[in-house]
């Protein structure tokens, strides 16, 4: 059935992927007007978000964010559609790397290093990076029950030499990685919501207290790697540049937790530059009327 599924999907898939962008955008126009005006998908989700990260904004402004995040998560979904078949030229021409110096002068020092980001304007043309890199790039993917659709996607996101693992391999592989002295940088989107009862550390995010992720400074600590955070800006649709800003090269020298702060204090300030832009389509606060409840039963001791 697997195989049957994918015989009959993946050339209409593969057939919109070769499409010029400007039609991929007339598509996501269209793909918009369902998601928006006919389904509502997750419009409350968005709105209930943003009114939180946002409170000080009026409900018009909210409901014009909510429209513009909606607006700009067809696009992704376009833009994800076209890494099955963006050629280097182009993706390169789509996707820059403003400072790429900063990243390969910091592999000078001979650790490995943690990229930490967040799922802000568009992340998955990030499987470019390789193409500016002088330290291999790994990265994590989701796999999906159909065995052919995951070896796609997989092959389509190692095309510029990204070594991808599975999200529950990649502490593994990335620890054989240096016990082997293999030198790498490591992707870490590090924005979603942890697992309540695997939290560590809750900090605020948009001034809501929430779980936050520790595991980049707790594996940075561990390994003595150093920490670099990127971030991707729209310049106009389908058009971003990405920049790296480095976190630390000593974790150790840093209290617990300086480093998972210093990460959020980048991602709010750059989501708070472009808004709309972000995914929040995920319940980014699902959490925040269960800090006491940590405390009690889940504080690690």
């Amino acid at each position: 059935m697997n195989l049957f599924i994918y015989i009959l999907v993946f050339p209409i898939i593969w057939i919109i992927s070769r499409l010029p962008m400007r039609l991929l955008y007339a598509f996501s126009d269209f793909l918009f007007l369902l998601v928006y005006h006919v389904v509502g998908y997750r419009k409350k989700v968005v709105f209930s978000n943003l009114k939180l990260a946002f409170p000080d904004k009026s409900e018009e402004e909210l409901k014009k964010l909510t429209k513009q995040a909606l607006h700009h998560f067809c696009d992704f979904i376009v833009e994800s559609i076209k890494s099955f078949s963006i050629s280097e030229k182009e993706v390169s021409k789509r996707y820059k790397f403003v400072n790429p110096e900063v990243l390969n002068n910091t592999a000078k020092n001979g650790k490995n290093i943690i990229l930490t980001g967040a799922h802000l304007n568009n992340w998955e043309w990030s499987v470019s990076m390789p193409l500016i890199s002088k330290i291999h790039i790994y990265g994590a993917y989701t796999p999906i029950k159909n065995t052919y659709f995951n070896n796609f996607m997989k092959n389509s996101r190692t095309k510029f030499n990204l070594t991808a693992y599975k999200t529950r391999e990649m502490i593994p592989k990335m620890m054989k990685n240096i016990k082997e002295g293999k030198q790498g940088a490591y992707i870490l989107l590090s924005d979603q919501s942890p697992v309540i009862q695997k939290t560590y550390y809750w900090q605020e995010f948009f001034g809501v207290k929430v779980p936050v992720h520790t595991g980049a400074e707790l594996l940075a600590k561990k390994f003595d790697m150093s920490i670099i955070n990127y971030t991707t800006k729209k310049i106009k649709r389908g058009y971003y540049e990405t920049t790296f800003e480095v976190i630390t090269e000593n974790p150790r020298d840093l209290d617990n937790y300086q480093i998972t702060d210093k990460y959020l204090e980048i991602t709010e300030r750059n989501i708070k530059e472009q808004p709309e832009n972000y995914l929040w389509t995920h319940k980014r606060f699902k959490h925040k009327h269960r800090y006491q409840e940590w405390l009690e039963k889940y504080k690690k001791k």
